[in-house]
């Protein structure tokens, strides 16, 4: 598997830059669109994307995207670009972190359903995947990865591709339990696997999307803040891991109608909070402290009957990651 994820991370890193550039954020007013934002075409991106060769796929699905190769343009014209750059390297190093994060490093749990909720958590994200029927509260994420996957070659089992637009098949936990054993599921754990790395570049380019929208939706009078920490996040060693595992953990924030009592507590949230940074070591300090408080903030609004107080020493703990990333 590291053999063939090498290839795909080469190409992912030409696609997303190298380190070693710093990049100012501003808001969409002031360079018309997020496309303009970071000087990215979305136009380009699709054609890129019908470059890469067809994932190969064996029985069962066991061996999905043995050749995910990707041709894109000269690294200098990406250069130009002005978009936030990583490397290879630390694409792979945030592809494992939040392997880690979400399941332990556990494939078993790529598929995976937790206690209290009512919907699966699936993939390297563990993005959600409610049942036919039931209220997205925290979105229904896990259809566009497979629609991700697809769009690079990935072959997805056809049951897969049926479920994608009806609904996850187990509408309970012990159910999913279950149908761990069967072949269907094995397959889809496989597959969740074998592609672990076209998922991280899906969790990178989910982030940079909301970059502009996150100023755009901040309220007037804490624009220039959410614009000065976002800027001292990304242009700080590591704050990329930072920045892209916290989207993945608790969302962009974008989202009027989500949370409790008008309050929800994505990424937008974290940086209004957030004293005002500059880049460096300290500003990783101050999103993890304004991380902790956002999320305390969150279990106080929480209906009693979920009891959320029991999930803050592990969102604890992956904040604190935050501090010192080393990625």
């Amino acid at each position: 598997m590291r053999i063939r994820a090498w290839g795909t991370l080469f190409a992912l890193a030409v696609a997303i830059g190298t380190s070693g550039c710093s990049q100012t954020i501003h808001t969409a007013k002031e360079d018309d669109s997020d496309d303009l934002l970071f000087g990215y075409n979305k136009s380009t991106v699709a054609k890129k994307n019908t470059k890469i060769q067809k994932a190969q796929g064996s029985q069962g699905g066991r061996k999905q995207a043995a050749t995910q190769r990707q041709t894109y343009a000269a690294v200098n014209e990406v250069s130009e670009s002005g978009m936030p750059r990583l490397s290879s390297n630390e694409l792979l190093l945030i592809a494992d972190r939040i392997f880690k994060n979400e399941s332990g490093g556990d494939p078993d749990k790529l598929v995976h359903w937790n206690d209290g909720e009512n919907f699966a958590s699936m993939g390297l994200g563990h993005f959600t995947w409610y049942p036919a029927g039931r209220a997205a509260r925290f979105g229904n994420t896990f259809p566009d990865l497979l629609g991700h996957l697809q769009s690079n070659g990935v072959q997805l089992p056809v049951w897969v591709q049926q479920a994608r637009y009806q609904g996850a098949p187990w509408r309970t936990k012990a159910e999913l339990m279950q149908a761990k054993h069967t072949g269907q599921v094995r397959e889809l754990q496989d597959l969740l696997y074998q592609t672990r790395l076209l998922q991280a570049a899906y969790i990178v380019e989910r982030t940079r999307r909301a970059m502009p929208k996150l100023v755009d939706a901040a309220p007037a009078y804490s624009r220039a803040r959410v614009a000065q920490n976002l800027n001292a996040i990304a242009n700080t060693p590591g704050g990329w891991y930072v920045l892209v595992d916290y989207v993945n953990f608790k969302g962009e924030g974008l989202n009027t109608s989500g949370g409790y009592k008008g309050q929800n507590w994505g990424l937008l949230q974290v940086l209004e909070d957030m004293q005002p940074s500059q880049p460096g070591q300290q500003s990783l300090h101050l999103f993890a402290d304004a991380a902790n408080r956002v999320l305390a903030r969150r279990v106080r609004n929480s209906p009693p009957a979920r009891n959320e107080a029991r999930w803050l020493a592990g969102w604890s703990n992956r904040i604190n990651t935050y501090r010192y990333p080393n990625v």
